[in-house]
Formats: structure tokens, C-alpha cells, sequence
């Protein structure tokens, strides 16, 4: 029997589980440095791989998880690189770039306060580290624009909170609240789509049920006037997490704004314009930014002050809508109508041909050619303001206000005042001669309401030389004193110069 006891020899278990420890690692080593070569080629998806094989070969070994996460960052799968890193620092807690990491992603997810504490770590293990020095510099600027991005949201300054958050997603690519607070901004400065595809983009990427995407998108789908659209949105945001204060609130006024503006309707079809002009200038105070439902509010507001005839009021919300919608062809009609009834035609040709522009159908083709005729007869004489009626005033009408004005004028009743004066009522009766000429004559008064050319019609000169005298002697009788004061209209000889 041997006097060596089992202690005296090393064990062939002991020997074998260093073997295999030693294998163990030479494998884990291996698969490192191919993940390592592939790193550097820039092939990330194919380090990962190496890198997880070198992980469940040896998966107590720090380095194996930061430089898994260093392939995952340059990925931009900062979530997944900051799992391996935290995962890297619990097996080794004086990982200094395993902190340094850890602040990146943390950084570049927006979580900038985080990172700035990470940042910190490495200067406490690595006081001269650069990188770390910098990283807060970084850090503290986003906190900053943070900030001033939410200032700019509370003052309504959307513009500048778009730049912030420009700022901040240079620095924090991957933070999908910085990415959302832009959407938001650019929703509510009118810029739909590119609010829209930063919110779908994020639905369909990141997360499917995110509430604030679907709230920028519900917003958008609100501010376009689809508000049925909308509405299922906001209710499905309030499902998701009920104590959404902005989904509440526009939400609320969403349908403020449409019950306000159907019950306006309801009262303009009843014929009680002036409560729809009320209920309309209500819905108009209910949400300032809702250009397109606004758009239709002042439209529907201007058809209600042409029924009143407050023609300026019509033409002053026509703008307006137009203003927030320039392609809203109704509002150019309304607008443009309005303008013809008070005869300012030049301005109702500039919006007919527009209209025609946008729609060359045959009653727009109409409606400009009608109103560039207005314009053009707009430029002769007017013939019924001279004599003070309107053009549907019938002969008898005429024949009357010729009577008061040729009487008004003549000559002879101002033959004591000066030369000037003289010469100015010498103008007017002229004219009122002239007007007198043209509409007492059926054929000349139905050339002169269609707009032709009235010259045509006499020869080189049109009315223009018919002598007053005449008219005035052939109305009113040519001989007696008839009872006129001064000894007229019978039996004078004025002539003009």
C-alpha cells in the first residue's frame, strides 16, 4: 500500500478543466478578433455575430459586451449597445470605456441628464480623459436647447422650437421625444407631411402604439379638416395613457370648434343669418390655428354679410380665407362677386382670372368675360350717375332726373358766378345732355348697357357732339318762358367754346 495520499497528486479533473479553461478563451479570443476585423471594415452586423459567439463562449468577459456595443452604436442600436454595456460594467466596474459608452448612448437617445452622470464617472476612474470633457460640454448645450424649445412651445414661437429641436437631434439622433416635440412644432406651423412622416415613421419603426406619434398625427389629420379621422385618433391616444393633457385638450376644442360651426349652419339654413354670423364669429375664436376649418369660417361668414349686404365685411373675410387657403376657388367667386356688385372691376377681374387659371370651365370663362365687359364699359361715362339713377331706372325715371340736373346746370342760372364755375356747370350740363342723348333712345341705351362701342354708333365723335341746347329746347318746348325763373329754358342762344 503507498504511503501517497490523494492529496500528494494533482487531480486529472483539475488538469483537464485548465485545459479546457485555457481552450475556452483561446475560442472567446478568436471570436473577438474576427469580430474585431470586421469592425474595422466596417462590417458591424457581421462583428455582432463574432462577437455574441464570443459572448456564450465567455460570457463573464467585459470586453466581449463593449465591443459588441461599440458595433452596435455605429448601427445607431443605441437601446440594444446600452443593454450590453450596463451588462459589461456589472461584471466590471472600473470600465472606464464602458462608462464613456454608457454616456454616448445615453446621449444619443436624449437622455442627456444620464449621460452627463456617466460622463462624470470616467473623469472620477480617468480624470484627463478628453472625450469625457467634451461629452458634457455636448450634454449640457442639449439640456439647453431642451429648454428653450419648451419656452418656445408656451409662447408659440413653433419656429424656433424646430430649430432647437434641430439642435438637439444633431447631437441625439435616436431620442424620439426630441423627433415628436419637432413634429409637434411642425404641425402646428402648418407643415403637415413632414410632421406626419416623423410620426409614422416612429410607428411603424420604434413603437406602433406610441401616444405621442398618434397624437402628432391625430393633430395634423385635425389641422387638415379631417376631423372624423381625428377624432379616432385622439381617442385612441386617450386609451393608450388617459392622462395626455395635449391630446385632452385639443381634443376638446376640436369638437367645440365643429358643433359651433354645424350649429352656424343649421342657423344660415333657417335664414337667421345674423345668429349665423354670431355662432360663425364664435367658432373663429375657438382655435386660432386651424387654418383650413377657419378658412371655411370666414367663407361662411362673408356668404352671410352679402345676404346682409355689408359688401366690405363680404369682401374683408373672403381675404382672409383666402389668406389661409389660397387655393379656395369658392372664396375667389364669393370675393369676386362681391367686387362686381360694387363695381370695383378691376379687382373682380384679377380674381376671375385666377379662378379661370385654376378651372378653365365654361362659367368661369363667363364670369371673367363679364367682368373684363364691366371693366371696359367702367371706363366710359357713366351715363346714370350723371343724371343720378340706377340702371334699371325706367324712361319715365329718367325723363325726371334729366329735368332736375339740365335745370341744376344750365348755363343761364350761373351766369353771375366766376369764369371757373361757369366753366365747370358749363361741363355738367353738357354731360347731362349727353346721358339724356343715349338712354332716352332705346337702340343707343341698349348698345351703351352691352358695352359697345357707343362711337360705332354715330360715326367719329359718338355723343360727344351733340349739342346740349337742342336736347334741352326739344324737352322742354322752344318757346315762351314756360314759368322757368330768368327767363329760360325758351328763347336763349348759349353756346359752348
Amino acid at each position: 500500500m503507498s504511503s501517497e495520499t490523494p492529496m500528494d497528486v494533482e487531480s486529472p479533473h483539475v488538469e483537464n478543466t485548465h485545459t479546457e479553461l485555457l481552450k475556452t478563451n483561446i475560442d472567446a479570443e478568436k471570436k473577438k478578433a474576427e469580430g474585431n476585423t470586421f469592425y474595422t471594415n466596417k462590417q458591424y452586423k457581421e462583428a455582432i455575430e463574432c462577437y455574441t459567439e464570443a459572448i456564450d463562449i465567455s460570457p463573464t468577459c467585459a470586453a466581449y459586451y463593449g465591443n459588441r456595443a461599440a458595433a452596435y452604436m455605429m448601427l445607431n442600436r443605441y437601446k440594444e449597445a446600452l443593454s450590453d454595456i450596463r451588462e459589461s460594467l456589472k461584471i466590471d466596474k472600473s470600465f472606464v470605456k464602458g462608462y464613456l459608452r454608457e454616456g454616448k448612448c445615453q446621449l444619443a437617445l436624449g437622455e442627456a441628464q444620464a449621460a452627463t452622470c456617466s460622463f462624470k464617472k470616467v473623469l472620477d476612474l480617468d480624470p484627463d480623459n478628453a472625450s469625457a470633457k467634451t461629452d458634457i460640454a455636448i450634454a449640457n448645450g442639449v439640456m439647453k436647447f431642451e429648454d428653450m424649445a419648451e419656452e418656445d412651445m408656451q409662447k408659440g414661437d413653433y419656429r424656433k422650437a424646430v430649430f432647437c429641436m434641430d439642435q438637439c437631434l444633431q447631437k441625439c439622433p435616436a431620442c424620439i421625444k426630441f423627433k415628436l416635440k419637432k413634429a409637434e412644432a411642425l404641425g402646428l406651423l402648418g407643415r403637415y407631411q413632414e410632421a406626419q412622416e416623423i410620426a409614422n415613421d416612429i410607428l411603424q419603426r420604434e413603437d406602433s402604439m406610441n401616444s405621442d406619434a398618434l397624437y402628432v398625427r391625430g393633430l395634423c389629420l385635425y389641422y387638415e379638416d379631417m376631423v372624423d379621422k381625428a377624432f379616432q385618433h385622439f381617442q385612441q391616444v386617450l386609451r393608450l395613457a388617459p392622462d395626455h393633457g395635449k391630446a385632452k385638450e385639443i381634443y376638446k376644442k376640436a369638437k367645440a370648434l365643429k358643433a359651433k360651426k354645424e350649429e352656424g349652419n343649421t342657423e344660415f339654413r333657417l335664414g337667421n343669418v345674423q345668429k349665423a354670423h354670431d355662432l360663425y364669429t364664435e367658432a373663429l375664436e375657438i382655435d386660432p390655428l386651424n387654418k383650413f376649418t377657419n378658412s371655411k369660417l370666414y367663407f361662411n361668414r362673408a356668404t352671410v354679410s352679402s345676404k346682409l349686404n355689408r359688401m366690405d365685411d363680404a369682401i374683408s373675410d373672403c381675404s382672409n380665407a383666402i389668406e389661409l387657403d389660397d387655393t379656395y376657388i369658392k372664396a375667389y367667386l364669393r370675393r369676386a362677386k362681391c367686387y362686381m356688385d360694387t363695381e370695383q372691376y378691376e379687382e373682380a377681374v384679377r380674381d376671375y382670372e385666377k379662378i379661370f387659371k385654376t378651372d378653365k370651365s365654361r362659367e368661369h370663362k363667363r364670369l371673367l368675360q363679364e367682368a373684363k365687359l364691366e371693366l371696359k364699359k367702367s371706363k366710359r361715362k357713366d351715363y346714370y350717375k350723371i343724371l343720378g339713377v340706377n340702371k334699371s331706372a325706367s324712361m319715365e325715371e329718367i325723363k325726371k332726373a334729366y329735368r332736375k340736373r339740365a335745370l341744376i346746370h344750365h348755363p343761364d342760372r350761373h351766369s353771375h358766378d366766376t369764369p371757373d364755375k361757369q366753366k365747370e356747370e358749363e361741363r355738367k350740363f353738357k354731360e347731362v345732355g349727353e346721358a339724356y342723348g343715349v338712354l332716352s333712345d332705346t337702340r343707343k341705351k341698349d348698345r351703351y348697357d352691352s358695352g359697345a362701342d357707343l362711337d360705332d354708333l354715330e360715326g367719329p365723335g359718338g355723343f360727344d357732339h351733340v349739342d346740349p341746347n337742342v336736347i334741352f329746347q326739344t324737352f322742354f318746348g322752344g318757346g315762351g318762358g314756360g314759368g322757368f325763373p330768368g327767363g329760360f329754358p325758351g328763347g336763349f342762344s348759349f353756346q359752348f367754346g
